[in-house]
């Protein structure tokens, strides 16, 4: 079993049918810590997603952090569905979690966007994780679209995040008070997330001038092991 992955756009954009509306506060966690979104995936299969990560503050840790992550199962008294991360021959465990939970790449994605950040801009990783927390159960824009799956169409939606636009220190971030968080699901997706996409394109590089940051995970495959 294979399926390819094409979106219409690059970076987790897509053709909007639908619009932007705005989510319920409880309705933002629910669709992105959707529960069950593995249940369907085989348990001889594996998901493969890509990461690029560019920071003109730190291209060192952005090339160290561009790979691949695969996600596979591992049998026993709980069916945990294990991590790796993936570059140039060489594998690192990223962890393992209960399958039963759902899909753990949307909390590989925060996190390490919240280590970049601290990393970046010098700030406190506590306070900027409980800042992206507080985001989660707000109510959030979300956008319907459309994405290209094995040759067929279907439907998307994007919840996007701005978890520091209020924040009284955002002029402080280094440009990262800009942050944007976009993330794509669909039914029709292997595991839920089509994208994660994480952007501050003013945030400071290594000279003060804004020249970016960009952390960006998408589905490319499920293969049998």
């Amino acid at each position: 079993m294979r399926k390819t992955l094409a979106l219409v756009a690059a970076l987790g954009c897509f053709a909007v049918s639908g619009g932007a509306a705005t989510t319920e506060a409880e309705q933002t966690y629910d669709l992105l810590f959707k529960g069950g979104t593995l249940d369907a995936v085989s348990r001889d299969a594996e998901l493969t997603y890509s990461r690029e990560v560019r920071n003109a503050a730190s291209p060192e840790a952005a090339a160290r952090d561009t790979g691949a992550i695969a996600l596979s199962f591992e049998e026993g008294e709980a069916v945990l569905a294990t991590l790796e991360f993936r570059q140039d021959g060489k594998h690192r465990t990223l962890g393992s979690f209960p399958a039963s939970v759902g899909n753990p790449m949307i909390m590989v994605f925060y996190e390490s966007v919240i280590r970049d950040m601290a990393e970046t801009a010098g700030g406190s990783p506590f306070y900027i994780r409980n800042r992206v927390k507080e985001a989660l159960v707000q109510p959030a824009e979300i956008e319907t679209g459309e994405a290209v799956l094995d040759g067929e169409t279907v439907a998307t939606q994007t919840v996007t995040l701005r978890p520091f636009l209020d924040d009284p220190n955002r002029d402080r971030m280094r440009g990262f008070g800009d942050l944007e968080l976009r993330v794509t699901m669909s039914e029709e997706v292997p595991g839920w997330y089509l994208s994660l996409v994480a952007e501050a394109s003013g945030a400071e590089g290594a000279e003060g001038a804004g020249e970016g940051y960009l952390s960006a995970m998408r589905f490319e495959q499920v293969s049998e092991q």
